[in-house]
């Protein structure tokens, strides 16, 4: 348990420094940005506590609004991936798994893990670029960022993931 928490406070600093450092100053055709952060609540496991995949993802949320100059923006999209990230699980988890299943691309299958994640992340892109929009007047420019987004945040999530599961 206790290199668990170390994991994930490891994997928070380096996901808010990545994001900070590297994507935040990203912005392909003025409107694809990747977030990266969004794979520290991909990775919890089925029998995580609820509360605890909710405050480390309002956590993240936070201190990236923090970073990023989207007040609460962040924080409240990320609060939602953690509610529903366990439910998105048990949509692709084999039947027969352990409690404490981890997803990961071994454990799930490349096809499935590449499905959960970009629903995750469609979801939170979604729910992101419509709290900062607030509005569909330039609706043209919401679905680039929505689609554009999740297509290059997933892609790099799930190299990540590749890179991370292989060795």
């Amino acid at each position: 348990m206790k290199f668990e928490l170390l994991w994930y406070i490891f994997m928070f600093v380096l996901l808010l420094l990545v994001q900070a450092l590297i994507c935040n100053q990203i912005c392909l055709f003025d409107c694809i940005t990747p977030m990266m952060y969004v794979y520290i609540t991909l990775t919890f496991r089925i029998n995580y506590p609820r509360w605890g995949v909710l405050a480390w993802c309002f956590a993240i949320g936070l201190c990236v609004d923090m970073v990023s100059n989207t007040p609460g923006v962040g924080a409240a999209s990320m609060t939602l991936i953690g509610l529903i990230q366990p439910y998105m699980l048990e949509l692709f988890m084999p039947r027969d798994s352990q409690e404490n299943f981890q997803p990961t691309m071994k454990t799930l299958g490349n096809s499935k893990y590449s499905w959960y994640t970009v629903l995750l992340v469609f979801i939170y892109c979604l729910t992101f670029y419509t709290l900062e929009a607030f509005n569909l007047f330039h609706w043209l420019q919401w679905l680039g960022s929505v689609f554009g987004s999740t297509a290059l945040t997933a892609l790099l999530i799930i190299s990540v993931e590749r890179l991370r599961t292989s060795s």
